[in-house]
């Protein structure tokens, strides 16, 4: 009884062993099937299946090392920490310019924006929009702020050429043209109407709507010339040929 119990363990034990390699358990090969291989392995790999073990006991690992990609998530590095120089600014293209005339009430500026066909945004223009008065003065704050808007539409809509009618008399009151106009990647540039107070006071005698002359010459005690300190890129003075402020006016470009 127990030879007869070997004999059989030792039958199962050599038909499981055949067995598992056709990759079913408990399968038996058919006579003359030959055991399958994996298809990881090519030709080489099944003719040296039954020396593989050695071969590789006697072969040397090696080790792959291998950069993985930055996250996605990660912002790449800038190029003052890849390179070790500070990152260099490109200049940026500029969209168009804006040009802001400065002057006295009577220097002009108006005329100048006829002659050449241009319609400017203008602070009188605005006045009797908003009031029915050119001329009145107690919602400054709100006239400008209005003009402000409209040349920020202008130039959200990219127009390239932008014209502002006031008088402009101080760095201060020009800053904040300059600061919009450049933020938003314009060139800025003056005309600057160089005309004597005299010749602004007779002008505006002959308006239709007049200034007092006590606030001609309060404006024209605050008025300052353009600089390119203050941001120009370009500045043309406009002044009087003769005297008597009847002739026409020439230009001075810097």
């Amino acid at each position: 009884m127990g030879k007869w119990n070997r004999f059989r363990r030792k039958k199962k034990a050599a038909t499981t062993q055949e067995s598992e390699s056709t990759g079913r358990v408990g399968q038996p090969l058919n006579p003359g099937q030959s055991a399958i291989q994996p298809s990881y392995l090519g030709e080489e790999g099944i003719q040296d299946a039954d020396s593989g073990d050695e071969e590789r006991a006697s072969k040397t690992p090696r080790m792959h090392m291998e950069t993985q990609p930055e996250s996605p998530s990660l912002p790449p590095a800038p190029p003052a920490l890849a390179t070790g120089h500070p990152p260099q600014k490109t200049p940026r293209a500029l969209k168009g310019v804006v040009v802001l005339a400065i002057g006295l009430p009577g220097s002009g500026k108006t005329t100048w924006f006829k002659r050449r066909g241009v319609t400017p945004l203008s602070s009188d223009l605005l006045r009797t929009i908003l009031f029915d008065d050119i001329t009145e003065q107690r919602y400054q704050s709100l006239v400008f702020s209005t003009l402000r808007s409209l040349l920020r539409a202008r130039l959200i809509a990219r127009m390239p050429w932008n014209y502002v009618d006031a008088t402009n008399l101080s760095p201060r009151e020009r800053r904040q043209w300059i600061q919009m106009a450049r933020q938003l990647g314009y060139e800025v540039q003056a005309v600057f109407f160089d005309v004597p107070l005299d010749v602004c006071l007779e002008r505006n005698r002959r308006r239709e709507r007049t200034v007092s002359e006590e606030i001609m010459r309060r404006m024209a005690s605050k008025l300052r010339p353009p600089t390119f300190e203050e941001g120009f890129s370009k500045i043309v003075v406009v002044r009087v040929k003769s005297k008597e402020g009847s002739g026409e006016a020439a230009e001075t470009e810097f």
